[in-house]
């Protein structure tokens, strides 16, 4: 790969978020962005001169009235290095993908390019929070807990309010914390648990089930409902289960019409690119600004959990001093 290819390559290097539609695949959108780049990357770097090489050619001369066949050494260029033989200079673009999203589900999906999918891994391992928002309906119940499900229930849903809605959302919040302190590998009993209790910055050590962190209603206009979630460890199905019991605990039904994920970690709606945005000019703009802002991410929580004391504080700061170093490479 030449210096100006390379160049170019490198100012790809990263993470970043891009806004995937409900109804499309998370492979399919990887996949869009990773044959865009590639054309552009080929399109924006010409291929290198053939180099060229001394052959002799075979010229004819008359004289006398007879034909002569002479050899003659000419400068043409290598067929070898010829485009078509070679093939263009970036044969593939390495995209990975961080917190998937499912079909049914839109909203922020963060990708890395080249040395970004080692960062994925890191921003993984630091367990940070996701927001989505949920729209609910209540009053029916399907098999996959989704509104386009098979139906195996109706309900009447009459006798639901706000308040008792806000109710079981409080609940279900509470017995969440609980198994939050339980994941979490601290002493309930001590001083460094509450510290990080207070400061939100409780997080499961290892891989542990989906936690519910935060959890109340945006708006209550039945059937119909919005809840918002901030969550760790979740998939969209826990997500889409989630509605269906607080409809059971309403002693109602529910489904859910929509998942939209709102916020992965240090990525929001305002860092994701729109299809029309999954360019080469784009992501690199979107690759520089998303550094920074995750450089920073850590660091502060790194410094949280400093303040907060423990051996967890020490993990979390060497890890987040290594992330940092790859993004300043």
């Amino acid at each position: 790969m030449a210096g100006p290819a390379l160049r170019l390559y490198r100012g790809l290097e990263g993470l970043f978020a891009v806004y995937k539609p409900p109804g499309v695949h998370w492979k399919l959108v990887r996949d869009s962005v990773a044959t865009n780049l590639l054309k552009e990357l080929n399109a924006a770097v010409p291929p290198p001169a053939p180099r060229p090489q001394v052959r002799f050619l075979p010229v004819s001369a008359s004289s006398d009235g007879s034909r002569e066949l002479t050899l003659t050494a000419a400068r043409v260029p290598a067929l070898a290095d010829h485009p078509l033989v070679t093939g263009p200079q970036f044969q593939g673009v390495k995209v990975g993908v961080g917190h998937r999203l499912d079909a049914g589900a839109s909203g922020v999906l963060v990708l890395g390019v080249g040395r970004g999918n080692q960062l994925l891994t890191d921003l993984y391992s630091c367990h940070l929070t996701r927001d989505y928002t949920l729209q609910g309906e209540l009053g029916r119940a399907t098999e996959d807990f989704s509104h386009t499900g098979r139906l195996i229930e109706r309900a009447t849903y009459g006798h639901v309010t706000q308040d008792k809605l806000e109710k079981v959302l409080a609940m279900i919040e509470g017995a969440n914390q609980k198994a939050l302190l339980r994941y979490s590998g601290v002493d309930l009993q001590t001083q460094r648990a509450y510290d990080l209790a207070v400061k939100g910055l409780l997080r499961p050590l290892d891989k542990s089930p989906p936690i519910v962190t935060g959890l109340r209603c945006l708006k209550f206009d039945p059937p119909h409902f919005t809840l918002e979630v901030q969550c760790v460890n979740e998939t969209q199905r826990f997500l889409r289960r989630l509605v269906h019991e607080v409809g059971l605990e309403l002693r109602s039904a529910a489904v859910c019409q929509a998942v939209r994920r709102t916020r992965d970690g240090p990525f929001t709606l305002q860092h994701a690119l729109t299809r029309q945005h999954w360019t080469l000019t784009h992501v690199t703009q979107a690759v520089g600004l998303t550094a920074t802002t995750v450089a920073h991410t850590l660091r502060d929580t790194a410094a949280k959990q400093a303040a907060a004391g423990g051996e967890r504080a020490e993990e979390s700061r060497s890890k987040s001093d290594a992330v940092t170093e790859r993004w300043r490479d």
